[in-house]
C-alpha cells in the first residue's frame, strides 16, 4: 500500500486498510485510509465500504477497482468515480456540483436534486448495467465516449449498455446491476447444527435438507449405499433363473428349441433371426487351385519350364 500526506486538506473519503489495497494522496491513521482529492481504491475477496466525507458511502463489490478524485482548487465541487471493470453501489445525497462516473465507455453524469442509490456493473466485455433506484433518484444521464448521443435513466430504471453501446440499449434489465449476493454460509460456520451437520467451510443449499442424498454423494461428502440383500422379486412371486448352453450346428442351422424346466416336452420352433451366434473368426481364404494351376501348367509347356 502506497501512502503519501495530505497536506493541510480535508480528505474526501475514508476506507478501512484490511483486505483491500490503497494508493494515491492520502494518510493512514487508526486502521483507516483518509483519501485526499485523488486516491484509488481495489477490494479484496469482500466488498469495501467507503464512507464519504460529504455524507453517505460507495460499496466497492470484491475485486473492484475505483479511481476517487476531485478539483481541489473548487471548494465542494463534484466527484469523479473512473470503473474499468467490476461493479459498485453509491448511496448519497448529491452535492450542487455534478458527480461523474466513467467508464470504459460512457460518461454518467449525476445531479441533483435526489437521493441517489445507484448501481453499476462493468463487464471485460463493456456491457454496463446501470440501475438508478428509487421514487427520489437524481438525474443521471449517460453519454457516449465514442459515439456521440446521450441516454437518460429514469428513476426506478434498470438499463444495460451492450458493449457500451448507446444504440444497443436493454431497457428492462432483468440481473442486478451491484454487487453479487453473499454465498450461503454453512451451518457448521452458523452455529447450529442439525441431524447432519455440515463440515466448516461446505456449502449448504436451502434445498439441501429435502433432498440431501444426491449433492452428498456427488461431493464425497457420503459413500454409496450398500447393495440391497433382499431379493428384487416380493416373496411368493414365481421367478425362474435358466442358464443353458448355446450349440450351433452349420448342417442342421435350425435345430429344435430345448424344453423349458417345468414346461411341456413339445418342442417350440424359434426363428434363425432371433437366435445371436458368436463364430470364431474364419481363416483366410486360400487361392482357388484349378484356375491358376491350370494357367502355370500352360506356361511351363510353353517356355520349356
Amino acid at each position: 500500500m502506497a501512502a503519501k500526506s495530505v497536506a493541510a486538506r480535508a480528505s474526501i473519503a475514508s476506507v478501512s486498510t484490511q483486505g483491500v489495497s490503497v494508493s494515491g494522496s492520502l494518510s493512514v491513521s487508526g486502521g483507516r485510509a483518509n483519501i485526499g482529492n485523488d486516491g484509488t481504491i481495489t477490494a479484496g475477496d469482500n466488498a469495501a465500504d467507503i464512507a464519504l466525507s460529504r455524507g453517505g458511502n460507495l460499496k466497492v463489490c470484491a475485486t473492484t477497482k475505483v479511481h476517487l478524485s476531485t478539483d481541489s482548487t473548487t471548494p465542494g465541487s463534484g466527484l469523479m468515480f473512473a470503473l474499468d471493470r467490476g461493479a459498485l453501489e453509491a448511496h448519497y445525497t448529491p452535492g450542487q456540483y455534478s458527480d461523474v462516473l466513467l467508464t470504459p465507455d460512457l460518461r454518467i453524469l449525476i445531479s441533483a436534486p435526489g437521493q441517489a442509490n445507484l448501481s453499476i456493473r462493468v463487464n471485460g466485455q463493456g456491457d454496463t448495467c446501470v440501475d438508478n433506484h428509487g421514487d427520489e433518484a437524481p438525474y443521471v444521464l449517460a453519454s457516449s465516449l465514442f459515439e456521440g448521443g446521450a441516454y437518460r435513466i429514469q428513476p426506478n430504471q434498470r438499463v444495460l449498455f451492450e458493449r457500451g453501446s448507446l444504440r444497443d440499449v436493454v431497457d428492462n434489465e432483468q440481473d442486478p446491476c451491484g454487487c453479487p449476493p453473499d454465498q450461503p454460509m454453512s451451518v457448521a460456520n452458523a452455529g447450529t447444527t442439525n441431524a447432519n451437520p455440515a463440515q466448516p467451510g461446505q456449502k449448504v443449499s436451502p434445498t439441501a435438507e429435502q433432498n440431501p442424498f444426491p449433492l452428498a454423494e456427488s461431493e464425497g461428502l457420503k459413500p454409496a449405499p450398500p447393495l440391497p440383500t433382499t431379493p428384487a422379486v416380493p416373496v411368493g412371486q414365481a421367478h425362474i433363473e435358466v442358464s443353458a448352453p448355446i450349440a450351433y450346428d452349420a448342417n442342421n442351422p435350425n435345430p429344435p428349441a430345448a424344453p423349458l424346466p417345468g414346461s411341456s416336452s413339445a418342442p417350440i420352433p424359434v426363428p434363425t433371426s432371433a437366435i445371436t451366434v458368436a463364430q470364431a473368426p474364419q481363416p483366410p481364404a486360400q487361392p482357388h487351385s484349378g484356375f491358376f494351376h491350370h494357367i502355370g501348367h500352360f506356361f511351363r509347356k510353353l517356355f520349356g519350364g
